[in-house]
């Protein structure tokens, strides 16, 4: 019996889809409810599982676009429900796990013994690791070349667990293996590549350039003395982590810093539907985080009323999933302000773009040291220069610099933020 995959529909008004990878061979063998696909869409990628076990048969390409309802792929089910013995299933190729040491093991399976002659030819830069994007990024910001991973993995000493993995997964990789060539230097090749936007690059590129004809954008900027927020962390860190099971990062903080100001600057909150206002009494804040396919934006809902841990986690949580591709429609819809954080990546300043129908963005940028002035001497702290770009048809100059200085005043006394940004001792008086 032929069983058709068709595309499913990722949400209304979207009707079609770029398949974006194939997670299984064709003609290979597949357990019910296994992933066997990824397609994008304008707004998140998706995956798409087996209806039953069987042998697939692909009716479509990756890059291809298709039509929500158009069959992909169909499932032979005739033969018997497992796979024949010399014929292992296919696996998902599923993300790398977050840490490198974790894939040692898969990275450091010694290839088989090629002839003496042709391994006397081969330099050992033609050797190559099968390495995955964040273990790419890892060695990046460690300074790690892959040339050094191979040394080491040439000496480390094979065990018991490492021979039965390679038994094991053996069959699996046997096909992909092939001489790699030796890598040419950057450049000088006058050689170009043509890549088919994706659907979520082609919906962010329309999206910001709505925002720049559309909206009366204008960014204010503020800088902040991270000194109490920095000394919190360090005093707290470990008690923090060893409570919450959770590292208490600056995400928390600002989250929590413009949830507080955003009641006080409803304005800033609010977003333009037709010729009408719309208030909100809670905060959904979108966290803009860097994901494989470009840029997403998940929520985080009822930021209002989350303690510092319960922020942490759940920035960690949509964080995860972004850099998986595992986000739902859901995650990414309804916010009502947007924090970005910019100085992950080096930047000291910027001017963030609104993320519409929101009417306001707050971009954070790197600490660095500088010389500032306290109580009229001359000091080094660590300072963040913040930028609060907003559409100026629903939010005036006195709100926009009214609420970053709010943000600013919470920052730099982080106390106020569990007394509603009074002053403890007014709270205590009743004032």
């Amino acid at each position: 019996m032929a069983i058709e995959i068709k595309v499913p529909s990722p949400g209304e008004s979207i009707n079609e889809v770029q398949l974006a990878n194939w997670l299984v061979k064709d003609e290979s063998y597949v357990e019910k409810d296994q992933d066997i696909a990824e397609i994008d869409s304008d707004k998140a990628t998706l995956s798409i599982a087996a209806e039953a076990s069987g042998t697939i048969h692909f009716k479509a390409s990756e890059g291809d676009t298709l039509e929500v309802g158009s069959v992909i792929a169909t499932l032979d089910t005739d033969e018997n429900a497992a796979p024949p013995k010399n014929a292992p299933k296919s696996e998902p190729q599923k993300t790398e796990p977050k840490q490198v040491q974790a894939e040692k093991v898969t990275d450091k399976i010694p290839e088989p013994e090629a002839p003496k002659k042709e391994s006397a030819e081969k330099s050992s830069q033609e050797q190559s690791l099968k390495l995955s994007p964040l273990a790419r990024e890892l060695m990046k910001k460690e300074n790690i070349n892959e040339q050094e991973l191979i040394e080491f993995f040439k000496h480390y000493r094979i065990d018991s667990k490492d021979v039965n993995f390679y038994q094991k997964n053996k069959d699996k990789h046997a096909d992909t293996k092939q001489p790699v060539e030796a890598q040419a230097a950057w450049g000088g090749t006058r050689k170009e590549e043509h890549k088919k936007m994706s659907m979520l690059r082609k919906k962010l590129s329309q999206r910001l350039v709505s925002v720049k004809n559309e909206t009366a954008m204008l960014t204010t900027f503020n800088e902040v003395n991270m000194t109490p927020i920095m000394e919190i962390r360090k005093k707290y860190k470990e008690t923090f982590k060893e409570q919450h099971e959770i590292g208490l990062g600056f995400m928390s903080f600002f989250t929590k810093a413009v949830t507080e100001a955003l009641h006080h600057f409803p304005q800033v909150n609010a977003q333009i539907d037709g010729d009408e206002i719309v208030y909100y009494d809670y905060a959904d804040v979108s966290i803009a985080v860097s994901g494989p396919k470009g840029l997403v934006v998940p929520v985080i809902r009822n930021a209002e009323s989350l303690s510092l841990a319960e922020i942490e986690h759940k920035v960690k949580e949509l964080a995860t999933k972004a850099r998986d591709n595992k986000l739902s429609l859901d995650e990414m819809t309804g916010g009502t302000f947007t924090i970005t954080n910019g100085g992950v990546f080096g930047s000291m300043l910027s001017t963030p773009i609104i993320n519409p129908p929101q009417s306001a963005i707050l971009g954070m940028h790197n600490i660095v040291e500088r010389p500032i002035a306290v109580n009229g001497k001359v000091e080094i702290h660590p300072i963040m220069y913040v930028a609060l770009s907003y559409d100026h048809r629903i939010i005036d100059g006195r709100e926009s610099v009214g609420f970053l200085v709010k943000v600013k005043e919470l920052l730099e006394n982080p106390v106020k933020m569990l007394f509603g940004s009074k002053d403890p001792v007014e709270v205590l008086l009743g004032l």
